[in-house]
């Protein structure tokens, strides 16, 4: 098969929704042999090399997020190039002007197009005060999963919910992998800690990934306050980088590691005693998935990303979004329990040994083979 992606941003940040793109176009065309061309924004200053042949959009810095590109259309010389390709399978990936321009071109040349979800843009709003905006983002969202001939999304939670909003069963699971021979509790190290000043009777209480306003930090921020009010020794251990690091400024005591990859990620992430994941906007934690591999206790937000790979008071503990209260009981609670945490080390590890990249890979190629008719094993 011919492949046409879409995204908003294949490689020039690093994120997970890219990082599971790369992953599908990797297995695509390095185990199942077909051939993926990627349309996107690009930078002179990319995070990593992208995997499949990347072929750059022209697009412009987003006024308030700076560090994101938005493509501003499909010029003639981008739909010669898709026309010159051939594609057998449309697949886009973000709701912007980029990917909504694409799917309007493939219905044009009599294409299927598969829609893959990636994150709940319209919960972003409120933590920018446009809130007001949602329901339009919505109807604009609902119109582009509809103009799909198939979507993907991350859990059945959402699937079940794509397939409400479209009335029909074209919706289905693209779940996600782990490497967890990269992340595990083997990994701990209590040397890796003292040398970042956290003392041995600290309980480190992890923030991971992208600092952006809409993970979540100023709930994370405003937890750890509370913990200390109680006399908890916590200590913030922050692992990613982004345009939110400042917001953790009154936790002037707090680990920030910036960006680490490989080794030192994992390191870093097996090194805490929780992990709190106060975000509501991802349609997967990829975080959470890692830091379940890594055999963290985990306190999370109920939110779709998270719901499906917790297993409620195993592996975890789930609460209400933006409930404060409960997410500082559940933290205090195993901050005071070490038997506890001990417990869950080897629930959260166990929980993450049922994803593959593969499967997960293979599950879309299905999708593309289903909607050309190919029954071909």
């Amino acid at each position: 098969m011919r492949i046409a992606l879409f995204s908003g941003n294949y490689n020039y940040l690093r994120e997970g929704a890219n990082q599971a793109l790369n992953r599908l176009v990797g297995w695509l065309e390095g185990t199942a042999g077909h051939q993926v061309r990627v349309y996107s924004p690009v930078t002179d200053t990319p995070a990593f090399e992208p995997a499949g042949t990347l072929v750059p959009v022209p697009s412009i810095a987003l006024p308030v997020r700076s560090e994101f590109r938005l493509a501003t259309g499909l010029p003639k010389a981008i739909r010669r190039n898709i026309a010159q390709f051939k594609p057998d399978i449309v697949h886009v990936s973000t709701p912007d002007i980029l990917n909504t321009r694409a799917q309007t071109f493939a219905k044009q040349i009599g294409v299927p197009v598969v829609a893959s979800q990636h994150t709940l843009f319209e919960t972003y709003l409120d933590y920018y005060r446009i809130g007001w905006l949602r329901p339009l983002a919505e109807a604009h969202l609902d119109r582009f999963y509809r103009r799909s001939d198939h979507v993907v999304t991350p859990t059945e939670t959402l699937a079940a919910q794509m397939r409400e909003t479209r009335g029909d069963r074209r919706a289905s699971v693209w779940s996600r992998g782990i490497d967890r021979a990269l992340f595990d509790p083997a990994r701990r190290s209590p040397d890796w800690r003292r040398a970042q000043g956290i003392a041995d009777h600290e309980i480190a209480v992890l923030f991971f990934g992208r600092l952006v306003l809409e993970k979540g930090i100023a709930d994370y921020v405003e937890a750890i306050r509370r913990l200390r009010a109680q006399g908890l020794p916590v200590r913030p251990l922050v692992v990613g980088e982004g345009p939110g690091r400042s917001a953790f400024g009154p936790l002037d005591d707090a680990v920030l590691t910036g960006h680490l990859e490989g080794e030192a990620l994992a390191r870093a992430v097996a090194s805490a005693d929780l992990f709190h994941h106060p975000s509501t906007t991802e349609t997967f934690g990829n975080v959470v998935l890692e830091g379940l591999a890594a055999g963290l206790p985990i306190v999370a937000a109920d939110a779709p990303g998270s719901r499906e790979l917790l297993d409620h008071g195993a592996a975890g503990v789930l609460y209400a979004p933006r409930d404060l209260d409960a997410a500082v009981a559940a933290l205090a609670g195993l901050a005071a329990d070490r038997d506890s945490r001990k417990a869950m080390v080897k629930a959260a590890r166990n929980r993450s040994g049922g994803f593959s990249w593969d499967a997960a890979s293979a599950s879309v190629e299905q999708v593309y083979r289903d909607l050309l008719g190919d029954t071909r094993p």
